[in-house]
């Protein structure tokens, strides 16, 4: 009987299987992988082919329950779909070649029932996992929802409760209480541009165009001192060449650099400076925000991961802005870095391919509004 071969042959089953395994060049395997994947299956499909051999009725679907049941498993091993199959696909290989080395009496049929259970059950523990993998997903994506939801509430509440203050005239627009209605309405927009581009660059709904960057950058800085004004900050802005253009989508580079500026606002000490500057660099142009927060503690990770570890005393935003930046850039075949400089700053770089063309808009200058002090 098949399954008697495969039931006094496991443990050579299972080790030309973990061969197999370990010397695969993609996809690599895992310590857990070959400790528990591979076992696992083989008692699944060793019972599979006992209850095949009875006389008693048996349920074509067996196997694929018990395969839905494995690949949960696998999942929480931390599989991936791709050692999953390849994984199922070795052991089949691997019990064919100890069946034709010790010339077992193997039957057509229990050869055809060995590929139709491995087909089976591929199927169904890819299928589970896959599910469990879009429903852990959308579980996080609802959560970062939320966590938007209740930031874009909470400046909103600060917004409407400002405003009811300056509306009664108790207070000049011109003070802290407006200085406090300002900020929160550049955090709100910086929250939605920092979705939209987010939504664009899963979309992959990009729209690349040669852009001059003295002119992207005359309207970003807009937005950018009102934001310095209100956190008493100062914005420079370096000479930047006219003729310097960039292949990329404008409002994702919008994002992805407003992001970087209200990071460096965020971050800077009172009464510190937020610098930008542009220039070219080989067949990239670099756009680089230097701030004075000072500096990066060894102890904070890696300042691109979602949700990640603050830099300051400020814990309020997503911790989003940083890892959209860098997926917006990326998205348009650049990246974004940073350099930090202990006990001063960071300068956090974007870099985006060179336009093919110079601009054909005259100059515009920039960073000659009054900076705050």
């Amino acid at each position: 009987m098949f399954y008697e071969f495969v039931t006094l042959n496991r443990d050579a089953i299972i080790a030309k299987t973990r061969l197999k395994v370990s010397t695969r060049p993609w996809p690599p395997a895992s310590t857990v992988e070959l400790e528990n994947g591979v076992p696992l299956f083989l008692t699944q499909l060793t019972e599979t082919l006992r209850l095949e051999s009875t006389a008693a009725p048996f349920s074509s679907t067996a196997i694929g329950t018990s395969a839905t049941h494995h690949g949960s498993e696998l999942l929480e091993l931390g599989f991936t779909v791709s050692q999953v199959v390849h994984d199922y696909g070795d052991i089949c290989q691997a019990i064919t070649e100890l069946a034709t080395e010790q010339n077992a009496p193997i039957t057509a049929n229990e050869f055809h029932t060995l590929n139709r259970c491995l087909d089976t059950a591929i199927a169904d523990a890819v299928t589970e996992h896959a599910r469990i993998t879009a429903a852990s997903q959308l579980s996080d994506e609802l959560e970062r929802i939320g966590r938007l939801m209740h930031e874009v509430r909470n400046n909103l509440n600060t917004s409407l409760i400002a405003f009811d203050v300056l509306k009664r005239g108790t207070v000049g627009v011109g003070g802290s209480t407006g200085g406090v209605l300002g900020r929160s309405l550049v955090t709100m927009r910086t929250f939605v541009d920092s979705t939209l581009a987010d939504i664009r660059t899963a979309a992959s709904h990009h729209r690349p165009e040669n852009l001059a960057i003295l002119s992207f950058l005359s309207e970003v800085e807009i937005a950018a001192r009102l934001h310095a004004d209100y956190s008493g900050l100062a914005l420079i802005i370096d000479p930047i060449d006219p003729t310097l253009t960039a292949h990329v989508d404008p409002q994702l580079l919008e994002s992805a650099l407003m992001n970087l500026l209200t990071n460096g606002f965020k971050y800077t000490r009172p009464g510190g400076r937020v610098t930008l500057r542009a220039g070219e660099q080989g067949a990239k142009v670099r756009i680089e925000v230097e701030d004075q927060c000072g500096g990066i503690p060894d102890t904070k990770g890696d300042p691109f991961r979602p949700f990640g570890d603050r830099r300051g005393k400020d814990r309020t935003g997503l911790g989003l802005g940083l890892s959209i930046a860098r997926k917006a850039v990326r998205a348009q075949h650049g990246d974004v870095t940073v350099r930090n400089i202990p006990g001063q700053g960071c300068v956090f770089t974007i870099e985006v391919p060179l336009g093919t063309e110079s601009p054909a808009a005259a100059p515009v200058a920039v960073g000659q509004g009054p900076a705050a002090t």
